[in-house]
Protein backbone atom coordinates (compact mmCIF):
# COMPACT_ATOMS: atom_id res chain seq x y z
CA UNK A 1 0.00 0.00 0.00
CA UNK A 2 1.36 3.41 -0.99
CA UNK A 3 1.22 6.04 1.69
CA UNK A 4 0.92 9.69 0.77
CA UNK A 5 1.74 12.65 2.97
CA UNK A 6 -1.32 14.40 4.40
CA UNK A 7 -2.30 17.62 2.71
CA UNK A 8 -1.89 20.47 5.21
CA UNK A 9 -4.98 22.47 6.10
CA UNK A 10 -4.18 26.07 5.21
CA UNK A 11 -5.87 28.76 7.28
CA UNK A 12 -8.04 31.03 5.15
CA UNK A 13 -6.93 34.66 4.71
CA UNK A 14 -9.96 35.92 6.64
CA UNK A 15 -9.30 33.58 9.56
CA UNK A 16 -5.65 34.70 9.57
CA UNK A 17 -6.61 38.38 9.53
CA UNK A 18 -9.11 37.95 12.35
CA UNK A 19 -6.64 36.00 14.46
CA UNK A 20 -4.07 38.78 14.07
CA UNK A 21 -6.68 41.36 15.08
CA UNK A 22 -7.78 39.26 18.07
CA UNK A 23 -4.19 39.06 19.33
CA UNK A 24 -3.75 42.83 19.01
CA UNK A 25 -7.10 43.57 20.64
CA UNK A 26 -6.25 41.35 23.61
CA UNK A 27 -2.85 43.05 24.00
CA UNK A 28 -4.49 46.50 23.86
CA UNK A 29 -7.34 45.38 26.14
CA UNK A 30 -9.98 46.72 23.72
CA UNK A 31 -13.56 46.33 24.84
CA UNK A 32 -15.65 43.74 23.03
CA UNK A 33 -17.84 46.24 21.19
CA UNK A 34 -14.88 48.06 19.68
CA UNK A 35 -13.28 44.76 18.74
CA UNK A 36 -16.47 43.71 16.92
CA UNK A 37 -16.51 46.99 14.98
CA UNK A 38 -12.92 46.44 13.89
CA UNK A 39 -13.48 42.78 13.01
CA UNK A 40 -16.32 43.42 10.56
CA UNK A 41 -16.43 45.48 7.35
CA UNK A 42 -18.14 48.84 7.47
CA UNK A 43 -19.72 48.26 4.06
CA UNK A 44 -19.58 45.64 1.35
CA UNK A 45 -21.19 45.18 -2.04
CA UNK A 46 -21.47 42.16 -4.31
CA UNK A 47 -22.60 42.73 -7.88
CA UNK A 48 -23.28 40.71 -11.01
CA UNK A 49 -21.02 41.66 -13.91
CA UNK A 50 -22.42 40.49 -17.25
CA UNK A 51 -20.10 40.47 -20.27
CA UNK A 52 -20.94 40.25 -23.95
CA UNK A 53 -17.96 38.44 -25.39
CA UNK A 54 -16.45 39.21 -28.76
CA UNK A 55 -18.30 36.26 -30.33
CA UNK A 56 -21.65 37.63 -29.13
CA UNK A 57 -22.16 35.16 -26.26
CA UNK A 58 -22.95 36.43 -22.75
CA UNK A 59 -21.21 35.25 -19.57
CA UNK A 60 -21.82 36.39 -16.01
CA UNK A 61 -19.11 37.16 -13.47
CA UNK A 62 -19.30 38.25 -9.84
CA UNK A 63 -17.67 41.39 -8.47
CA UNK A 64 -17.05 42.49 -4.88
CA UNK A 65 -16.00 45.68 -3.12
CA UNK A 66 -15.46 45.76 0.65
CA UNK A 67 -14.81 48.88 2.70
CA UNK A 68 -13.44 47.65 5.99
CA UNK A 69 -12.97 50.91 7.88
CA UNK A 70 -13.46 54.63 7.24
CA UNK A 71 -12.45 56.15 10.58
CA UNK A 72 -9.12 57.60 9.42
CA UNK A 73 -10.25 58.70 5.96
CA UNK A 74 -11.70 57.43 2.69
CA UNK A 75 -11.27 53.75 1.90
CA UNK A 76 -8.25 52.67 -0.15
CA UNK A 77 -7.36 49.37 -1.77
CA UNK A 78 -6.69 47.48 -4.96
CA UNK A 79 -8.93 45.67 -7.41
CA UNK A 80 -7.91 42.22 -8.60
CA UNK A 81 -9.16 40.25 -11.57
CA UNK A 82 -8.68 36.58 -10.75
CA UNK A 83 -10.78 33.41 -10.97
CA UNK A 84 -10.05 32.76 -7.27
CA UNK A 85 -11.60 35.98 -5.96
CA UNK A 86 -14.24 35.43 -3.28
CA UNK A 87 -15.89 37.62 -0.69
CA UNK A 88 -14.00 36.30 2.34
CA UNK A 89 -10.67 36.86 0.60
CA UNK A 90 -11.69 40.42 -0.22
CA UNK A 91 -12.79 40.98 3.39
CA UNK A 92 -9.39 39.87 4.64
CA UNK A 93 -7.47 41.99 2.16
CA UNK A 94 -9.59 45.03 3.05
CA UNK A 95 -8.82 44.55 6.76
CA UNK A 96 -5.09 44.28 6.06
CA UNK A 97 -5.34 47.51 4.04
CA UNK A 98 -6.82 49.28 7.06
CA UNK A 99 -3.87 48.25 9.21
CA UNK A 100 -1.36 49.01 6.45
CA UNK A 101 -2.61 52.57 5.97
CA UNK A 102 -2.66 53.18 9.72
CA UNK A 103 0.80 51.70 10.25
CA UNK A 104 2.48 54.02 7.73
CA UNK A 105 0.26 56.87 8.96
CA UNK A 106 -1.61 57.87 5.84
CA UNK A 107 -5.20 59.21 6.13
CA UNK A 108 -7.08 56.27 4.64
CA UNK A 109 -9.20 53.38 5.73
CA UNK A 110 -8.94 49.98 4.09
CA UNK A 111 -10.83 48.54 1.13
CA UNK A 112 -10.42 45.85 -1.50
CA UNK A 113 -12.28 44.63 -4.56
CA UNK A 114 -12.22 42.07 -7.28
CA UNK A 115 -13.97 40.26 -10.10
CA UNK A 116 -13.97 36.47 -10.51
CA UNK A 117 -12.47 36.49 -13.99
CA UNK A 118 -9.28 35.17 -15.60
CA UNK A 119 -7.98 38.18 -17.58
CA UNK A 120 -5.64 35.94 -19.59
CA UNK A 121 -8.67 34.35 -21.25
CA UNK A 122 -10.16 37.60 -22.50
CA UNK A 123 -9.40 40.18 -25.16
CA UNK A 124 -8.58 43.78 -24.30
CA UNK A 125 -12.02 44.84 -25.54
CA UNK A 126 -13.70 42.29 -23.27
CA UNK A 127 -11.67 43.42 -20.27
CA UNK A 128 -12.68 47.02 -20.93
CA UNK A 129 -16.36 46.05 -21.01
CA UNK A 130 -16.04 44.04 -17.78
CA UNK A 131 -14.19 46.87 -16.04
CA UNK A 132 -16.65 49.55 -17.06
CA UNK A 133 -19.66 47.43 -16.08
CA UNK A 134 -18.09 46.61 -12.70
CA UNK A 135 -17.29 50.30 -12.09
CA UNK A 136 -20.80 51.37 -13.09
CA UNK A 137 -22.34 48.75 -10.77
CA UNK A 138 -20.32 50.16 -7.87
CA UNK A 139 -21.77 53.57 -8.75
CA UNK A 140 -21.67 55.96 -5.80
CA UNK A 141 -19.78 53.39 -3.72
CA UNK A 142 -16.40 54.67 -5.01
CA UNK A 143 -14.95 58.13 -5.63
CA UNK A 144 -12.16 60.51 -4.54
CA UNK A 145 -13.69 61.24 -1.12
CA UNK A 146 -15.18 57.78 -0.55
CA UNK A 147 -13.13 54.87 -1.85
CA UNK A 148 -10.12 55.06 -4.15
CA UNK A 149 -9.26 51.83 -6.05
CA UNK A 150 -5.80 50.91 -7.37
CA UNK A 151 -4.31 48.08 -9.46
CA UNK A 152 -3.76 44.62 -7.99
CA UNK A 153 -3.39 41.10 -9.40
CA UNK A 154 -4.69 40.97 -12.98
CA UNK A 155 -5.26 44.72 -13.31
CA UNK A 156 -3.04 47.61 -14.38
CA UNK A 157 -2.97 51.32 -15.17
CA UNK A 158 -5.24 50.82 -18.18
CA UNK A 159 -7.85 49.22 -15.90
CA UNK A 160 -7.65 52.25 -13.64
CA UNK A 161 -8.06 54.60 -16.63
CA UNK A 162 -11.30 52.83 -17.60
CA UNK A 163 -12.61 53.04 -14.03
CA UNK A 164 -11.73 56.73 -13.75
CA UNK A 165 -13.42 57.49 -17.06
CA UNK A 166 -16.54 55.48 -16.18
CA UNK A 167 -17.00 57.22 -12.83
CA UNK A 168 -16.13 60.64 -14.25
CA UNK A 169 -18.54 60.27 -17.16
CA UNK A 170 -21.33 59.17 -14.86
CA UNK A 171 -20.88 62.28 -12.72
CA UNK A 172 -20.29 64.70 -15.57
CA UNK A 173 -16.89 65.90 -14.36
CA UNK A 174 -13.32 64.60 -14.65
CA UNK A 175 -12.21 63.14 -11.31
CA UNK A 176 -8.51 62.14 -11.45
CA UNK A 177 -8.56 61.26 -7.74
CA UNK A 178 -11.12 58.48 -8.32
CA UNK A 179 -8.32 55.92 -8.67
CA UNK A 180 -4.56 55.70 -8.26
CA UNK A 181 -2.08 53.78 -10.36
CA UNK A 182 -3.33 55.64 -13.46
CA UNK A 183 -1.30 56.39 -16.60
CA UNK A 184 0.84 59.51 -16.27
CA UNK A 185 -1.15 61.18 -19.05
CA UNK A 186 -4.27 61.00 -16.86
CA UNK A 187 -2.72 62.29 -13.65
CA UNK A 188 -0.74 59.28 -12.47
CA UNK A 189 2.29 59.75 -10.28
CA UNK A 190 5.89 59.36 -11.24
CA UNK A 191 7.40 56.48 -9.26
CA UNK A 192 4.10 54.61 -8.81
CA UNK A 193 4.96 51.59 -10.99
CA UNK A 194 7.84 50.39 -8.79
CA UNK A 195 6.57 51.79 -5.48
CA UNK A 196 5.70 48.47 -3.81
CA UNK A 197 8.98 46.94 -4.98
CA UNK A 198 10.93 49.92 -3.64
CA UNK A 199 9.21 49.54 -0.28
CA UNK A 200 9.97 45.81 -0.14
CA UNK A 201 13.61 46.52 -0.94
CA UNK A 202 13.94 49.32 1.63
CA UNK A 203 12.64 47.22 4.52
CA UNK A 204 14.58 44.13 3.37
CA UNK A 205 17.81 46.13 3.48
CA UNK A 206 16.85 47.69 6.83
CA UNK A 207 16.18 44.22 8.25
CA UNK A 208 19.44 42.82 6.88
CA UNK A 209 21.30 45.74 8.44
CA UNK A 210 19.49 45.48 11.78
CA UNK A 211 20.30 41.77 12.09
CA UNK A 212 23.94 42.11 10.98
CA UNK A 213 23.65 40.42 7.58
CA UNK A 214 24.14 43.29 5.15
CA UNK A 215 27.95 43.52 4.78
CA UNK A 216 28.35 39.94 3.53
CA UNK A 217 26.52 40.12 0.16
CA UNK A 218 23.41 38.39 1.42
CA UNK A 219 21.30 36.05 -0.68
CA UNK A 220 17.63 36.25 -1.55
CA UNK A 221 14.90 34.16 -3.15
CA UNK A 222 11.86 35.89 -4.64
CA UNK A 223 8.60 34.01 -5.13
CA UNK A 224 6.47 35.68 -7.78
CA UNK A 225 8.00 37.52 -10.71
CA UNK A 226 5.13 39.89 -11.44
CA UNK A 227 4.75 43.60 -10.79
CA UNK A 228 6.12 43.41 -7.24
CA UNK A 229 8.51 40.47 -7.37
CA UNK A 230 10.34 41.42 -10.55
CA UNK A 231 10.94 44.95 -9.31
CA UNK A 232 12.04 43.72 -5.89
CA UNK A 233 14.47 41.24 -7.45
CA UNK A 234 15.95 43.94 -9.69
CA UNK A 235 16.30 46.48 -6.88
CA UNK A 236 17.73 43.94 -4.42
CA UNK A 237 20.31 42.88 -7.00
CA UNK A 238 21.20 46.52 -7.68
CA UNK A 239 21.72 46.97 -3.92
CA UNK A 240 24.28 44.17 -3.75
CA UNK A 241 22.02 41.30 -2.71
CA UNK A 242 22.63 38.05 -4.61
CA UNK A 243 19.23 36.95 -5.92
CA UNK A 244 19.72 33.20 -6.30
CA UNK A 245 16.16 32.09 -7.10
CA UNK A 246 12.92 33.41 -8.56
CA UNK A 247 9.62 31.87 -9.58
CA UNK A 248 6.34 32.62 -11.29
CA UNK A 249 3.15 30.61 -11.74
CA UNK A 250 4.77 28.54 -14.49
CA UNK A 251 8.09 27.53 -12.90
CA UNK A 252 11.15 28.47 -10.86
CA UNK A 253 14.88 29.05 -11.39
CA UNK A 254 17.96 28.77 -9.19
CA UNK A 255 21.58 29.86 -9.63
CA UNK A 256 24.07 29.70 -6.76
CA UNK A 257 26.10 32.59 -8.16
CA UNK A 258 23.04 34.78 -8.58
CA UNK A 259 20.66 35.38 -11.46
CA UNK A 260 21.15 38.15 -14.02
CA UNK A 261 17.88 39.93 -13.26
CA UNK A 262 18.11 42.39 -16.16
CA UNK A 263 18.54 39.53 -18.64
CA UNK A 264 15.76 37.59 -16.92
CA UNK A 265 13.34 40.52 -17.23
CA UNK A 266 14.16 40.71 -20.94
CA UNK A 267 13.46 36.98 -21.25
CA UNK A 268 10.13 37.30 -19.40
CA UNK A 269 9.07 40.27 -21.56
CA UNK A 270 9.71 38.13 -24.63
CA UNK A 271 8.28 34.78 -23.48
CA UNK A 272 5.85 35.64 -20.68
CA UNK A 273 7.55 33.42 -18.07
CA UNK A 274 10.81 32.73 -16.25
CA UNK A 275 10.70 29.20 -17.69
CA UNK A 276 13.43 28.53 -20.23
CA UNK A 277 15.84 31.22 -19.04
CA UNK A 278 19.35 29.97 -19.77
CA UNK A 279 20.93 31.71 -16.79
CA UNK A 280 19.45 29.42 -14.14
CA UNK A 281 18.55 25.82 -13.40
CA UNK A 282 14.87 24.88 -13.17
CA UNK A 283 13.63 23.88 -9.72
CA UNK A 284 10.24 23.13 -8.23
CA UNK A 285 8.35 26.23 -7.09
CA UNK A 286 7.81 24.77 -3.62
CA UNK A 287 11.55 24.13 -3.32
CA UNK A 288 12.27 27.85 -3.71
CA UNK A 289 10.48 28.56 -0.43
CA UNK A 290 12.80 26.19 1.40
CA UNK A 291 16.18 27.33 0.07
CA UNK A 292 18.94 28.36 2.49
CA UNK A 293 18.97 32.13 1.90
CA UNK A 294 19.19 35.25 4.00
CA UNK A 295 15.96 36.75 2.64
CA UNK A 296 12.86 35.01 1.32
CA UNK A 297 10.45 37.43 -0.36
CA UNK A 298 7.05 35.85 -1.12
CA UNK A 299 5.57 38.32 -3.62
CA UNK A 300 2.71 36.35 -5.15
CA UNK A 301 -0.43 35.30 -3.26
CA UNK A 302 -1.60 34.56 0.26
CA UNK A 303 -1.07 31.36 2.25
CA UNK A 304 2.12 30.02 0.62
CA UNK A 305 3.95 29.63 3.97
CA UNK A 306 1.88 27.35 6.18
CA UNK A 307 1.99 24.52 8.70
CA UNK A 308 2.95 22.05 5.99
CA UNK A 309 6.21 23.74 4.98
CA UNK A 310 7.16 26.18 7.77
CA UNK A 311 9.50 23.67 9.44
CA UNK A 312 11.49 23.37 6.20
CA UNK A 313 11.94 27.09 5.54
CA UNK A 314 15.63 27.98 5.94
CA UNK A 315 15.58 31.73 5.29
CA UNK A 316 16.85 34.02 8.04
CA UNK A 317 14.34 36.77 7.19
CA UNK A 318 10.96 36.58 5.43
CA UNK A 319 9.88 39.86 3.79
CA UNK A 320 6.23 39.70 2.79
CA UNK A 321 5.87 41.36 -0.59
CA UNK A 322 2.45 39.72 -1.00
CA UNK A 323 -0.58 40.17 1.22
CA UNK A 324 -1.02 37.38 3.77
CA UNK A 325 1.59 34.90 2.46
CA UNK A 326 2.23 33.49 5.96
CA UNK A 327 -0.50 31.72 7.91
CA UNK A 328 -0.72 32.09 11.72
CA UNK A 329 0.47 28.49 12.13
CA UNK A 330 3.60 29.24 10.10
CA UNK A 331 4.11 32.44 12.09
CA UNK A 332 4.15 30.41 15.29
CA UNK A 333 6.75 28.03 13.84
CA UNK A 334 8.92 30.90 12.62
CA UNK A 335 8.88 32.58 16.05
CA UNK A 336 9.95 29.31 17.67
CA UNK A 337 12.77 28.89 15.15
CA UNK A 338 13.98 32.49 15.32
CA UNK A 339 13.06 33.34 11.72
CA UNK A 340 12.27 37.06 11.42
CA UNK A 341 9.10 37.93 9.49
CA UNK A 342 8.69 41.49 8.19
CA UNK A 343 4.88 41.60 7.90
CA UNK A 344 2.97 42.50 4.78
CA UNK A 345 1.35 45.60 6.30
CA UNK A 346 4.84 47.06 6.58
CA UNK A 347 6.84 45.35 3.84
CA UNK A 348 4.54 46.02 0.90
CA UNK A 349 3.18 49.39 2.00
CA UNK A 350 5.18 51.27 -0.64
CA UNK A 351 2.35 50.97 -3.15
CA UNK A 352 -0.30 52.57 -0.96
CA UNK A 353 2.13 55.28 0.19
CA UNK A 354 2.74 56.42 -3.39
CA UNK A 355 -0.97 55.96 -4.13
CA UNK A 356 -1.55 58.50 -1.36
CA UNK A 357 1.05 60.76 -2.98
CA UNK A 358 -0.77 60.39 -6.31
CA UNK A 359 -4.12 61.22 -4.71
CA UNK A 360 -2.61 64.27 -3.00
CA UNK A 361 -1.12 65.43 -6.32
CA UNK A 362 -4.52 64.99 -8.01
CA UNK A 363 -6.17 67.10 -5.31
CA UNK A 364 -3.51 69.79 -5.81
CA UNK A 365 -3.49 69.51 -9.64
CA UNK A 366 0.31 69.47 -9.30
CA UNK A 367 2.90 66.83 -10.13
CA UNK A 368 5.90 66.04 -7.94
CA UNK A 369 9.21 64.98 -9.46
CA UNK A 370 10.23 61.32 -9.42
CA UNK A 371 13.04 62.24 -7.03
CA UNK A 372 10.58 63.84 -4.59
CA UNK A 373 8.31 60.82 -4.75
CA UNK A 374 11.08 58.29 -4.14
CA UNK A 375 12.71 60.32 -1.35
CA UNK A 376 9.38 60.67 0.46
CA UNK A 377 8.61 56.97 -0.07
CA UNK A 378 11.98 55.80 1.27
CA UNK A 379 11.74 58.16 4.22
CA UNK A 380 8.24 56.93 5.14
CA UNK A 381 9.26 53.26 4.82
CA UNK A 382 12.44 53.71 6.87
CA UNK A 383 10.59 55.61 9.60
CA UNK A 384 7.91 52.92 9.77
CA UNK A 385 10.53 50.16 9.94
CA UNK A 386 12.41 51.96 12.74
CA UNK A 387 9.23 52.47 14.76
CA UNK A 388 8.09 48.86 14.44
CA UNK A 389 11.55 47.37 15.02
CA UNK A 390 12.24 49.54 18.07
CA UNK A 391 8.88 48.65 19.62
CA UNK A 392 9.40 44.96 18.91
CA UNK A 393 12.82 45.03 20.55
CA UNK A 394 11.37 46.80 23.57
CA UNK A 395 8.42 44.43 24.09
CA UNK A 396 9.96 41.17 22.90
CA UNK A 397 7.05 40.60 20.54
CA UNK A 398 7.32 39.73 16.84
CA UNK A 399 7.40 42.37 14.13
CA UNK A 400 3.93 41.30 12.97
CA UNK A 401 2.43 41.45 16.45
CA UNK A 402 4.05 44.85 17.00
CA UNK A 403 3.00 46.30 13.65
CA UNK A 404 -0.58 45.09 14.07
CA UNK A 405 -0.83 46.55 17.57
CA UNK A 406 0.46 49.94 16.38
CA UNK A 407 -2.01 49.97 13.48
CA UNK A 408 -5.02 48.71 15.43
CA UNK A 409 -4.39 51.22 18.22
CA UNK A 410 -4.34 54.10 15.73
CA UNK A 411 -7.63 52.99 14.18
CA UNK A 412 -9.20 52.38 17.60
CA UNK A 413 -8.14 55.87 18.70
CA UNK A 414 -9.80 57.35 15.61
CA UNK A 415 -12.99 55.42 16.45
CA UNK A 416 -12.98 56.77 19.99
CA UNK A 417 -12.31 60.36 18.93
CA UNK A 418 -15.09 60.35 16.34
CA UNK A 419 -17.54 58.67 18.68
CA UNK A 420 -20.52 56.52 17.78
CA UNK A 421 -23.20 58.19 15.67
CA UNK A 422 -26.56 57.61 17.41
Amino acid sequence: MTLTAPIPIITSPLASARRQLSDAAAYLELDHGLYEMLARPRREMTVSVPLRRDDGSIVLYTGHRVQHNLSRGPAKGGIRFSPGVDLDEVRALAMWMTWKCALVDIPYGGAKGGVTIDPRSHSQAELERVTRRYASELGEFIGPERDIPAPDIGTDEQTMAWIMDTVSTGRGVTLPGTVTGKPLALGGSLGRADATSVGVTVVALEALSSYGLLPYRPTAAVQGFGKVGAGAARLLAASGVRVVAVSDQYGALHADGGLDIDALETHVARTGSVVGFAGGQPIDGAELLELRVDVLAPCAVEGVLHAGNAHRVQARIVVEGANGPTTPEADDVFRERGIVVVPDILANAGGVIVSYFEWAQANQAYRWTSREVEERLRERMSESWAHVHTQAQRTGRSLRQTATVIAVERVADAHRLRGLYP
